[in-house]
């Protein structure tokens, strides 16, 4: 008896997974900024980088909905858990790893707890990490207070694991005009809290603590069902060039400054609220119902495409790495600590690389003939 994959890999939305590329490069551009800036969100490169993290929830959105959203009845909610798993989980286990390797490298004024964190705590810190449950508060190494100490980012992963679940326990049996309602409530929760936050920004959601968790979700529930919504809705945007026009405008998205000052901060809320309402949906209608007319440009789309998860992912344990260089030597923004900057985008890349092509696509497919077929 042989045995046969019964779900065969949709088509790609090649635009959408350059565009996820993109994103993902302007995040370590991000972190290296704000690590130089000290923190401060006035005068920073690329100060709305965060919110890449809500572009990437709208476009995971669009996509399960894609390729999951005509399957029921051919596969069980285990199937789809199964499936998801096989996608998400490898890149977890390197990128807990990786953070456990770089740990002591680390020790600086910004991690005031590694020097004190014993061999034993880091390394049970990392198999927890492998499995992608959150710490709480009280078992922090690092100072951050972040659930994953070890490889902050793996926060939106954790978030991501919970939209999977909503989406098929519950938002799946949705008719479209639920689901709108759903969005909709959504959105105004997303504004309600950036108007009347104190700082007026969607930063957080790291943390295992009421806060924090009520700014994950608030983070993720309208840009994650939003894509399911956009997907199902079929409403995409046709255009010539919607791969650079859809980078340009991520760039601008990210890079315009604080709307405000520290006197106002709804003003900046209102500006997000404004991206992620309606400006990410249009950048992914544009990317999805956009066509790539030269190899080079789908070479460019499936690199950044291929890479986009593993370098988002991986890079942060190098940051923390650049971040403790920085305090260990009390550096500041200047062409050296700039060159720095450079050199760390280009090692998360090859980083990035390595893990895709010697780990995270061999695993996968290994994983896929194991659990993704049936006899």
């Amino acid at each position: 008896m042989t045995k046969t994959n019964y779900l065969e890999t949709k088509s790609h939305y090649q635009i959408l997974d350059g565009l996820r590329g993109v994103a993902s490069v302007l995040v370590v551009a991000y972190h290296i900024f704000e690590t130089l800036n000290g923190g401060n969100p006035f005068g920073q490169l690329i100060n709305h980088g965060y919110l890449a993290v809500d572009f990437f929830f709208l476009l995971s959105g669009f996509v399960v909905a894609y390729a999951y959203d005509d399957r029921w009845g051919k596969m069980t909610q285990w199937d789809f858990y199964k499936r998801r798993l096989v996608r998400l989980q490898p890149m977890v286990i390197i990128g807990s790893l990786i953070g456990a390797a770089l740990f002591y490298f680390q020790a600086s004024p910004a991690f005031p707890l590694i020097a004190g964190t014993p061999v034993w705590k880091m390394l049970l810190i990392m198999v927890i990490g492998c499995t992608l449950i959150p710490v709480p508060i009280s078992m922090d190494i690092r100072g951050w207070q972040e659930m994953h100490p070890l490889n902050g980012p793996a926060w939106s992963l954790f978030f991501e694991y919970i939209a999977n679940i909503l989406y098929a326990v519950v938002i799946r049996r949705f008719s479209r005009l639920a689901l709108s309602v759903f969005v909709a409530l959504a959105g105004c929760l997303l504004v309600g809290y950036l108007v009347t936050s104190k700082f007026g920004a969607l930063i957080g959601g790291w943390a295992i603590d009421p806060k924090q968790l009520f700014i994950g979700f608030t983070r993720l529930l309208y840009p994650f069902f939003a894509g399911v919504l956009l997907c199902r809705s079929g409403k995409l945007i046709k255009t010539k060039n919607a791969f650079w026009w859809c980078s340009l405008l991520l760039l601008a998205v990210f890079c315009i400054p604080r709307i405000d000052d520290i006197h106002h901060p709804w003003m900046n809320g209102l500006y997000e609220a404004f991206c992620v309402i309606l400006i990410f949906p249009l950048v992914v209608a544009l990317g999805a119902g956009g066509e790539l007319h030269t190899q080079r440009s789908a070479r460019i789309c499936k690199f950044l495409g291929d890479i986009s998860y593993p370098l988002y992912i991986t890079h942060y344990p190098i940051i923390y790495v650049f971040t403790a260089w920085v305090a260990n030597n009390k550096l500041a923004l200047g062409q050296q600590t700039l060159l720095a900057g450079l050199g760390v985008i280009i090692v998360s890349l090859l980083l990035a690389y390595a893990c895709l092509k010697l780990y995270d696509a061999p695993v996968r497919e290994w994983l896929k003939r194991k659990v993704l077929v049936r006899k």
